[in-house]
């Protein structure tokens, strides 16, 4: 059963009938690139899960859908104007990144089931935002089942979405990015893992934007051990609590912000976003580099850093697999949008061969610290609250350049 909620996960739910702002009519459809970027407001809006609550043993995509904005791409064309949520070149204001890096780098996007039309849906989303083709015919492109073949699984429509949300957002930050899609038989962790193998072997860095109950490396750690290549993984998009892979000993672990446009000198401001993932792992071992951190957990404390999840000011996405009555542009949010993100920052930077998930520890000076916002109530404040240094919401903060990565 699909599970539905509307604006925040915690507190107070308020369902705003405002429609999220979108470029000026006289754009052109690949120049209004930053019209759609939310002013600094507490508006939330509508949104659902995208996919199903999982099973014992079996994940969860973490990607939001919002339920106010779905807009066809002829409707889009013919009106000359932006999409509806942040841009490409919004996120990489935001998080003040250059995209002339990543030529050589591969990010793979692990999710379950079949996306039908993810690559020419991926056409749409960077002909709209003036980025360079990624094709299979170019070799930008390549979409694999979990075995690394082409007998490809269902097509699930939840699961779609997702695949559309991450394959989006690493052309956004990386868009010179080579990119494999690998998409699992099911959503078991047994397929999922076999697909996380056969993208360790097609990439460089990885992203993975589901995640289960909190769960032992001693059950599933092997298909997340892959020295030399960094690992993203969403936290969570129920607030306070913490779920595996994210949690596993080796991974990036990657919490959600609300982030909005600001008169500062950034031009941007983040909060904790109240549905992020966080806490402590009931298993796994602690990163070596949290350690002066002061996390407050004995093992495994999550996040390590952040990006923008939250659905009320999130992304847009073109998905073309009719799904729950919705196609087209939509705004997505959830931890599905961070991890991806960070994935293509990690593409960016170029350094996933030599470093590993400590790395952002000892370069936490590269990070816009996030310092305000709550994810819900718990026993060590810096476990759900924010807080100058690490906190779970967020971690250590969110991309300021490359520097962290």
């Amino acid at each position: 059963m699909r599970r539905r909620v509307t604006g925040t996960l915690v507190g107070g739910l308020i369902l705003a009938l405002v429609p999220f702002l979108s470029g000026p009519a006289s754009a052109s459809p690949t120049a209004a690139t930053s019209a759609a970027a939310p002013a600094a407001s507490a508006v939330q809006h509508p949104f659902h899960h995208a996919c199903s609550t999982p099973r014992a043993g079996r994940a969860s995509c973490n990607a939001l859908v919002r339920d106010d904005v779905a807009t066809s791409e002829a409707t889009v064309r013919a009106a000359a104007a932006a999409p509806s949520g942040l841009s490409p070149a919004n996120l990489q204001s935001a998080y003040k990144l250059s995209t002339s890096g990543g030529s050589g780098q591969t990010v793979a996007i692990v999710d379950a089931y079949n996306a039908p039309t993810a690559e020419a849906d991926l056409g749409v989303y960077r002909s709209q935002y003036g980025l360079p083709a990624c094709t299979t015919a170019n070799g930008c492109f390549k979409k694999v089942d979990q075995n690394g073949g082409t007998s490809y699984p269902k097509t699930d429509g939840g699961w779609a979405q997702e695949i559309s949300l991450d394959l989006d957002m690493v052309s956004a930050v990386c868009p010179n990015c080579k990119i494999v899609l690998i998409e699992a038989s099911s959503a078991s962790f047994a397929n999922l893992g076999t697909a996380e193998n056969t993208a360790a072997r097609l990439a460089n860095v990885i992203s993975n934007s589901y995640g289960g109950s909190d769960a032992s490396d001693s059950s599933y750690g092997s298909y997340y051990n892959h020295p030399g290549k960094a690992i993203t993984v969403s936290s969570g998009d129920s607030g306070y609590g913490v779920e595996y892979p994210a949690s596993s000993h080796y991974v990036t672990a990657v919490g959600g912000t609300s982030l909005r446009t600001a008169s500062n000198s950034r031009g941007w401001t983040e909060t904790a976003w109240s549905g992020a993932g966080s806490g402590c792992s009931s298993y796994n071992t602690a990163l070596s580099g949290q350690s002066s951190f002061g996390t407050g957990c004995s093992r495994r404390a999550v996040a390590d850093v952040s990006a923008v999840a939250d659905p009320s000011t999130g992304v847009a996405v073109y998905d073309s697999t009719s799904y729950q009555g919705q196609s087209g542009w939509m705004v997505f949010g959830g931890t599905s949008v961070a991890a991806p993100i960070i994935a293509g920052v990690y593409g960016l930077a170029g350094n996933a061969a030599s470093i590993d998930n400590n790395y952002p520890y000892t370069h936490s000076g590269s990070l816009f610290d996030v310092t305000s916002g709550s994810n819900g109530s718990c026993s060590t404040s810096q476990w759900c609250n924010a807080r100058t240094g690490w906190d779970g919401p967020t971690g250590l903060g969110t991309p300021n350049g490359t520097g962290a990565f």
